[in-house]
């Protein structure tokens, strides 16, 4: 006996040496490979935007009334929004008033020069009326020729027409006067009982933006407010041409991320030209404006606005019963996918081919079978050959 104790010591020391050195399983994530439903979106941010947006501008020249309505007012098609009167004379410096007094005395002179020239052709007149008078009297008795009776009769008329102009002239010397004296004369405000020209809504809405709404001088073309219909919305989003080559017109589409509930919407247009932006990293993309039409209940979406962001989330590809292996199970090797596949308890690594694939899932086209089990996420512990222990639930 006393041999023997020494003897199970050193048994007990040996198998405990060999426990320790043994190599133990590393406890892993599992996940199954199984079919399941994949669909590829792409996500981006969008803006919300009506999809008619009226403009109001000045039709006239003038001056502006100031605006009574604010956004979010409601306008009825053909209704006054606005009304413009005429605007202030231009103020004359001393110099333009000289020219404007000179010229006020010059069209002055000139209305004595008519008046003058008026009682001369009168005068004339008022004799050739006797002398023809006299003619004809004469011409009656056979005392007078023929040519001097013509002769009396054609001074008389024209000197009837020589009346007729200087009064002409005299009316036009007076209104040129008047125009003179007009440009020295202030203006009277509130002459007139019909002084405004009323600008009509075009369309039945919302005021969108007030762009002017003080009272001032505005020139045609002015742009006054905006006006759309908040009920007739839609989505814009650019997307990076890579993408939007795979957007198809029709495809599904959720519209999220603005404070309200996930919308509904379906692609209505890709344009077909792209444009230049600058990222926040300052690389240049070439992005593609995709149009969506809001397909959910209107109810859902009566608070999103014009011009607010959004999230959009179009939908690129989708089929079911797709053999899917986990995105977090994948890694390179070399230029290959590959995964570690547990095999009576060990890992191996296994080279696969991959589909389509999104932030969750990727189609598996050659390498596993349904049912097979991978490593999400291997450590360092992972090596070919190890033995694995499912992590406990």
């Amino acid at each position: 006996m006393r041999r023997l104790i020494p003897i199970a010591a050193v048994l007990a020391v040996l198998a405990f040496l060999v426990w320790a050195f043994l190599p133990r399983a590393v406890e892993v994530e599992l996940a199954d490979v199984v079919p399941r439903p994949l669909e590829v979106v792409v996500e981006e941010e969008g803006e919300a935007r009506i999809r008619e947006v009226f403009t109001v501008s000045a039709t006239i020249a003038g001056k502006l009334q100031r605006i009574g309505l604010h956004a979010g007012d409601g306008v009825s098609e053909g209704e006054p929004v606005a009304s413009i009167g005429p605007a202030a004379p231009v103020l004359l410096d001393s110099r333009a008033r000289a020219v404007a007094e000179a010229a006020a005395a010059a069209a002055q002179a000139a209305t004595e020069l008519a008046r003058a020239q008026l009682a001369q052709a009168e005068a004339s007149r008022d004799f050739a009326q006797g002398e023809a008078n006299r003619a004809v009297a004469l011409f009656q008795k056979g005392a007078m020729s023929a040519r001097a009776h013509d002769t009396a009769i054609r001074e008389q008329r024209t000197a009837e027409a020589a009346v007729a102009s200087a009064v002409a002239n005299l009316a036009v010397r007076e209104k040129e006067l008047e125009s003179a004296l007009a440009m020295l004369r202030p203006d009277a405000p509130g002459n007139g009982s019909s002084c405004c020209v009323d600008i009509l809504a075009p369309v039945s809405g919302k005021v969108l933006r007030v762009l002017t709404e003080s009272e001032q001088v505005v020139q045609p073309g002015t742009p006054i407010l905006e006006l759309g219909d908040p009920g007739n919305l839609e989505i814009v989003v650019e997307l990076l041409s890579r993408d939007a080559v795979r957007v198809a017109e029709g495809a599904a589409a959720t519209v999220s991320g603005w404070g309200g509930p996930s919308v509904a919407a379906q692609v209505e247009r890709v344009e077909p030209s792209a444009v230049t932006r600058v990222s926040a990293l300052g690389i240049d993309e070439q992005r593609v404006t995709v149009v969506l039409r809001l397909t959910g209940a209107p109810d859902d979406w009566q608070g999103l606005g014009h011009g607010f962001r959004v999230i959009a989330r179009i939908a690129l590809w989708r089929e079911e019963g797709v053999l899917t292996i986990p995105v977090g199970a994948l890694f390179r090797d070399g230029p290959d996918w590959a995964t570690y596949v547990v095999r009576d308890r060990r890992a191996e690594v296994q080279r696969i081919v991959l589909g389509e694939r999104n932030e969750d899932y990727a189609q598996v086209l050659e390498g596993l079978a349904a049912g097979d089990r991978v490593i999400l996420h291997p450590s360092d512990q992972v090596v070919p050959g190890v033995s694995t222990a499912p992590l406990p639930q």
